[in-house]
């Protein structure tokens, strides 16, 4: 089995990381020592380092104390969600979107409502679309930039339309999950949600270090909000539950300080298996036309074609991810993003493994023998877990 459902992506541990890491624990070894304990917040050096990163990016208000480390970005999502809402508040959650929202969201006593979006236009948000759909239940609004699954990313113009919008709502908070903002391939950086104006101060960002900053397994992630609600969060996360230990926070400290050339390493080494899986897809007969996307390491593939006409949409999708898992390609369903017939797909796996499971992918679709022209070499499989 190749997996390319899992949410983490195939790169070494920045050197920065692993070094700042390995101080701090031989420091322990050499003093007989116990590790430090980080506030439950996180260190104040990482806390205002995260700071000044959105300060660089535009956010020129931030300051430290609006910033907390969390054990991961889901924990800093569900911390910020039952400090949110109360039992039966509505949030509002354009789709096709992370599949781990409809849980978190429940669990917080939250009501998660879908908002449909459509590949055909490239998932566009439109200002008057947003109105209407928000209603006085509504308590939050879910955003993510860039978009997983579908890779799109928010313009500045974008957000400032749709903000201009919520702005109306003085209720209303606005989360933006920026976990992918440093993947990206489109001409602009993306533009964070703390860098626009909030005028109720009602803009929270949650983000993390195993997407962009290639630190998965090291369980770090930060959360930014107005300063009340961030001392409330923090407040709650010592209640419930341990810091993130100093050393995976140090490592965080160095991979932040170096976020620029981490990114654009990640980048550089995603952008080949980017174009693999691009043009192999196109190649497949009845390819719809869509827009590239411009960031994450996912493409979101329209395979409703494939679909079987006489079975309901959900039960046709679970089947067509059932057809390629005995293909030997593990996908995530896009039914569970919002979008039944549309697999996620990521392409953060070793080359080889990529056009191995792009040829198996095919011949599960519809026989190779009928379309020589598409043609991939071999390799030797691995498999991964899936996640965020």
């Amino acid at each position: 089995m190749i997996s390319l459902a899992s949410g983490y992506g195939n790169f070494a541990v920045p050197g920065v990381a692993l070094a700042a890491a390995t101080e701090a624990l031989l420091s322990a070894g050499q003093q007989s020592a116990p590790l430090a304990v980080s506030p439950a917040a996180g260190l104040p050096a990482l806390r205002e380092a995260l700071a000044q990163r959105y300060r660089q990016r535009g956010a020129a208000s931030i300051i430290a104390g609006q910033v907390l480390v969390t054990a991961g970005a889901k924990t800093g999502l569900f911390a910020l969600l039952s400090e949110l809402l109360t039992a039966g508040d509505e949030v509002l959650v354009p789709t096709p979107n992370w599949f781990g929202f409809q849980e978190l969201v429940r669990r917080a006593g939250g009501v998660l409502r879908p908002l449909p979006l459509a590949g055909a236009d490239n998932y566009l948000l439109r200002p008057e679309v947003l109105r209407q759909a928000l209603t006085p239940a509504t308590r939050l609004l879910i955003l993510s930039n860039p978009n997983n699954p579908t890779g799109r990313v928010y313009s500045r113009g974008e957000w400032t339309a749709l903000l201009a919008v919520t702005a109306d709502f003085p209720q209303l908070w606005v989360l933006s999950d920026e976990i992918y903002e440093g993947i990206r391939f489109g001409p602009e950086p993306v533009t964070t949600l703390l860098a626009l104006p909030d005028p109720h101060q009602r803009h929270v960002v949650v983000s993390g270090f195993s997407k962009s900053l290639a630190l998965a397994g090291w369980g770090v992630g930060c959360v930014v909000a107005p300063l009340p609600l961030a001392e409330a969060v923090a407040a709650r996360l010592f209640s419930t539950g341990v810091a993130v230990p100093v050393p995976a926070q140090l490592a965080a400290l160095a991979a932040t300080q170096h976020a620029k050339a981490i990114g654009a390493a990640l980048c550089a080494q995603l952008a080949p298996n980017r174009e693999l899986m691009l043009t192999a897809l196109a190649a497949l007969p009845g390819a719809p036309a869509i827009a590239a996307p411009e960031g994450t390491y996912y493409v979101f593939a329209d395979f409703t074609r494939f679909l079987a006409a006489d079975t309901p949409a959900e039960a046709a999708s679970a089947q067509l991810v059932r057809q390629l898992a005995a293909a030997g390609v593990e996908v995530v369903d896009g039914a569970t993003c919002g979008a039944p017939g549309f697999v996620r797909l990521s392409y953060a796996v070793p080359p080889a493994d990529l056009r191995l499971a792009l040829a198996r992918l095919r011949g599960a679709l519809l026989p190779l023998a009928e379309y020589p022209e598409f043609s991939i070499r071999p390799a030797r499989a691995t498999s991964t877990g899936r996640s965020k």
